[in-house]
């Protein structure tokens, strides 16, 4: 399989990199991204590319490719509205028409969120535009979409936290652990599951956070 990456530098997209690495069903996985990752590897091959409204001067990577993984996104409040929205729904919907135009019977993969709303009315950003992000994908008609509804990401690998709530959220995680399925999951459990959904597929298109952990039952 030839799979694209986008996100590779980010806490899940990494880890789902390191995943299609590893496995000897994937053949070649291209990164596609805003920079490097700093990992060297015979299957991968890295593509830097800044606008993801115009993805015309990369568009042979999507050529046989099998299934697009998009982790690439933005913390709510890091950026402005209308750059939150460009980056959580029109460059998802670049990405969706560039991979539909060379090969539609790919499997689109998608890291959304939980509360994403299909309807498209929520007054919360982060909820609407990932609403419109997954009915765009869903769109396309592809044969095999998954969208993952994580909750509180924890990252297992210690970072610099985006900002106050996610530092509160990383020490109060043991709380929330224990809050119920649909609260939070473990960076390398959803990493996990992404690939798992992507190359062997599993019986649900919308997968909410207690969806994801059923991966791990």
């Amino acid at each position: 399989m030839k799979i694209l990456i986008t996100g590779a530098t980010g806490m899940v997209g990494g880890l789902v990199l390191n995943h299609c690495l590893e496995d000897a069903r994937v053949s070649k996985v291209v990164s596609i991204g805003r920079r490097k990752v700093e990992i060297q590897h015979a299957k991968l091959e890295q593509v830097v590319h800044e606008d993801f409204m115009n993805l015309d001067p990369i568009d042979a990577q999507f050529i046989n490719a099998d299934a697009a993984i998009f982790c690439l996104g933005a913390y709510t409040g890091a950026v402005p509205d209308d750059v939150f929205k460009q980056i959580t729904f029109d460059y998802v919907k670049h990405f969706a028409d560039e991979l539909h135009e060379h090969n539609p019977h790919a499997t689109f993969c998608l890291l959304s969120g939980s509360g994403a709303d299909q309807k498209e009315k929520s007054k919360v950003s982060f909820a609407k535009y990932k609403g419109m992000a997954e009915n765009y994908v869903l769109s396309k008609n592809f044969p095999k979409v998954y969208l993952f509804r994580p909750g509180y990401i924890f990252p297992v690998q210690k970072r610099k936290e985006p900002n106050f709530m996610y530092t509160i959220s990383r020490s109060l995680y043991p709380l929330i652990r224990i809050m119920g399925r649909n609260a939070s999951i473990k960076s390398t459990e959803l990493a996990y599951a992404m690939f798992k959904a992507t190359l062997d597929g599993t019986d649900k298109v919308v997968l909410e956070n207690k969806d994801i952990r059923y991966f791990f039952n």
